[in-house]
């Protein structure tokens, strides 16, 4: 007695008392809404009659898929995801809890843990000729390969000038921070913390230790490995080993250390 089908729930919703303004009877725009959205069997989450989505998905309660939406096979989309308006998700993808996904497309067979947020706008602004702090538009896409793992908490902006993308069969630990135009090669491996401002481009097998910070518009070549806390400034040509800040080879910042090392202990003596 107590269960009610959808097509129940959908004929209240249709039903509803439409709201009078200066005497005229017109239905809420969020009656129209809701009504354009259903539940879906495999798992009771919400998503729009337009999205295109394999019967194998599984959405569980409390996810939403927005309009246009296109879910692949054996996609997995945990409670209080958000996949927005025209976003793309490859097969056998796993979407985790409090997931944002926006302005995107996800490759096959990716894992995007909890909190993860996709697509949003990046971080672009100008001063204009009256002093006033104006947002750069921000209008592109993110992109990400196949078989890449976002830790929790990651954030990837969308693109301005070019697509953000993250190369396939690169690993994002948690908290990790990436720009707007930003393009990753495959088979990165970047550490939590690591923050890379916009427009920044990274070859290919790349690992950044953890809390590497990396400035914008700078290069980076394939097979280059950073050490923890170190600061890139200038464009790396080479592979190789680095670190410091800012970084510099890793034979030489070790003797950076070791010469400030013998200077503070003769300071103190």
């Amino acid at each position: 007695m107590m269960a009610i089908s959808a097509k129940r729930l959908s004929h209240l919703i249709s039903l509803k008392r439409p709201i009078k303004h200066s005497g005229v009877s017109n239905y809420s725009a969020s009656s129209i809404n809701q009504i354009e959205y259903s539940k879906w069997n495999n798992g009771g989450g919400t998503f729009h009659k337009s999205a295109c989505i394999d019967p194998t998905v599984l959405i569980e309660i409390g996810a939403v898929v927005h309009s246009k939406a296109v879910l692949g096979p054996n996609v997995y989309v945990g409670s209080g995801t958000v996949v927005g308006p025209e976003v793309t998700i490859g097969h056998s993808t796993k979407i985790g809890y409090n997931v944002g996904l926006s302005n995107c497309r996800i490759g096959d067979s990716c894992v995007v843990h909890h909190g993860v947020c996709i697509g949003q706008d990046g971080f672009g602004f100008f001063v204009d000729d009256k002093g006033n702090m104006m947002k750069k538009p921000q209008l592109l896409n993110s992109i990400i390969g196949d078989h890449v793992e976002i830790g929790a908490n990651t954030c990837i902006d969308r693109g301005s000038w070019r697509d953000t993308v993250i190369g396939e069969h690169s690993k994002l630990d948690n908290l990790v921070q990436i720009g707007h135009n930003v393009v990753i090669g495959k088979g990165c491996m970047l550490c939590g913390q690591v923050g890379i401002a916009g427009s920044v481009t990274m070859g290919d097998y790349v690992t950044l230790g953890g809390r590497v910070a990396v400035r914008d518009h700078v290069s980076i070549a394939s097979k280059v490995r950073l050490a923890a806390n170190s600061c890139v400034t200038k464009d790396i040509r080479g592979p190789g080993d680095y670190g410091g800040f800012p970084a510099v080879p890793i034979h030489e910042w070790r003797r950076q250390v070791a010469s400030h090392y013998r200077i503070s202990k003769k300071a103190i003596l």
